[in-house]
């Protein structure tokens, strides 16, 4: 039998993405149409490499063109993204910048941050990590670059710091710039310049996501990356006892003031749990059970998942190669597929503010 492009495309008319609630055509997601005989193949082009619902849109593809057309066309698509962005970040060539906050320090934030930045590169994304914990930098720490210096080069006449790659993405931390045996002494204007530095002086070029680091609280820092560049999104680290999700509420509640306005990727849980290495079944909540979900639900933002309190998390980072690396671990598993579940947020918050500006206009 012989078949059209256009019956393609209204086959393909019937499949809708599940997150923004448009058909694929619609979205301009179907390109490069190819028919030989009663072969088809044609790109799904995703908003994202880290896409979790990837296997579910195949899918379904597949099968509304079985359906509307026939069952006995040779299909073969090419799943590939074009990761979205809805504004201007100020850094050259990077499209998103996301947030990692808590609000107290020892919930994990900078072990999310990292293998968050792990995980997005991990499904393909370009990616940057910024630790902008000016006080206490750990990032050199957690990729085994303790005593690292970068390196600076001229581009277009004017010199940048060249951030330094490991495991596949680029890295920039104060700790690098510092003695990590002294103190940092410095008031809020230093640190503001310095943090300022980490962004406008570096030579990133192109990233899909820009992860951030920030310090526990809501400080100065917050204040001076919030307010200096468009931020996407953030996500909020948290562990179940109450404290740390009072803290945290604070967190998201300074995100969502009228003068911050940084959309909520979603909340982190981190030491859910605790799993012995000899009982792999067990699950024993010491901190308290469902704390992040519950705080989720009632400030109607995503819950991004849990990650356990076990040792091999902390070691890893400790040595200098995160646990993300380790793909035989579960626990790279789970910070895969919360980094997963962050770019859909991203996709999601960067669609319905192209929409509002679309509407404006």
């Amino acid at each position: 039998m012989s078949i059209t492009k256009e019956q393609v495309l209204q086959a393909l008319g019937n499949v809708e993405e599940p997150d923004l609630k448009k058909d694929l055509v619609t979205l301009n997601m179907i390109q490069d149409i190819k028919i030989e005989g009663n072969k088809l193949s044609f790109s799904v082009i995703l908003t994202t490499p880290a896409c979790p619902l990837k296997a579910m849109i195949e899918n379904a593809c597949r099968n509304a063109i079985g359906y509307f057309i026939s069952k006995d066309i040779e299909v073969q698509i090419n799943m590939t993204s074009h990761v979205t962005s809805q504004k201007n970040t100020g850094v050259p060539g990077v499209k998103n910048i996301i947030a990692v906050a808590s609000g107290k320090g020892g919930v994990g934030k900078s072990t999310v941050a990292v293998n968050l930045a792990l995980g997005l590169s991990y499904a393909g994304a370009k990616v940057g990590l910024i630790d902008a914990d000016i006080y206490g930098p750990s990032i050199p720490i957690m990729f085994g670059l303790e005593g690292a210096r970068p390196k600076a080069r001229d581009v277009d006449g004017k010199s940048r710091i060249q951030p330094i790659e490991k495991y596949g993405i680029k890295l920039l931390s104060i700790g690098f710039f510092t003695d990590p045996n002294q103190p940092v002494p410095w008031r809020g204007p230093m640190v503001s310049t310095a943090v300022k530095q980490l962004f406008n002086d570096a030579d990133w070029g192109e990233l899909d996501y820009l992860v951030v680091d920030l310090p526990p609280g809501t400080g100065d820092i917050h204040i001076t990356v919030t307010q200096s560049f468009p931020i996407t999104g953030a996500v909020i680290v948290t562990t179940p006892q109450n404290v740390a999700l009072a803290d945290a509420k604070k967190g998201i509640g300074m995100f969502m003031m009228n003068a911050i306005n940084v959309p909520i990727l979603g909340i982190v849980e981190n030491m859910s749990y605790f799993t012995p290495a000899e009982l792999p079944e067990n699950k024993y909540y010491i901190f308290g059970q469902g704390g992040g979900h519950k705080l989720a639900t009632q400030l109607n933002v995503p819950f991004l998942g849990e990650i356990p309190l076990v040792t091999s998390i902390s070691d890893s980072g400790d040595a200098g190669k995160p646990v993300v690396l380790d793909e035989h671990n579960p626990m790279s598993r789970a910070f895969v597929e919360m980094a997963k579940k962050v770019a859909q947020q991203v996709a999601i918050c960067n669609a319905a503010a192209n929409n509002k500006s679309l509407v404006n206009n």
